[in-house]
């Protein structure tokens, strides 16, 4: 397997507590999120909540390829960490850190491949599976910016 560890930042002229919705609300994403192409619950969580609840989930960016998985609801800390785990080796994590109305969203994505064709092209492909990474988590930034009407003063 390869492993890769992404972290992504961006910097909303907003309040949390929007931002926190929209994310949340991840059966949403494809309606904002350009690469989101499927987000939808496929069970709910313990006593009918959120968490453990399980999402399927399909990315797809400017490569040729798609990537599904299943996210399961692992920790809810509202408005501060939202984090779920991935079938395979897959962790996601949300923060949330406000001030003076600009909020900062870190998104900690921590990947190990699965897929041969992908584990035996990495030491070539690795920059470009990177940079496509970066493509659609700054098309998440855009589109969540334009979601809510404000500006996306920073996205790395």
């Amino acid at each position: 397997m390869s492993d890769y560890a992404f972290l992504t930042t961006w910097l909303l002229d907003s309040p949390r507590q929007p931002i926190w919705d929209a994310i949340y609300d991840q059966e949403r994403w494809p309606e904002w999120w350009r690469g989101v192409e499927q987000a939808s619950k496929v069970r709910d969580g313990d006593g009918g909540g959120d968490l453990g609840s399980v999402a399927r989930m399909t990315w797809r960016s400017l490569l040729p390829y798609r990537v599904h998985f299943e996210v399961t609801t692992t920790r809810i800390e509202p408005l501060r960490l939202l984090e779920g785990h991935a079938v395979g080796e897959l962790v996601g994590r949300w923060r949330f850190y406000e001030q003076d109305g600009i909020t900062a969203v870190l998104y900690e994505w921590n990947v190990s491949t699965t897929k041969p064709w992908m584990n035996r092209l990495a030491p070539l492909l690795r920059p470009a599976f990177e940079w496509n990474h970066d493509w659609v988590m700054a098309r998440g930034g855009e589109g969540l910016a334009a979601l809510l009407g404000c500006r996306l003063l920073a996205s790395d």
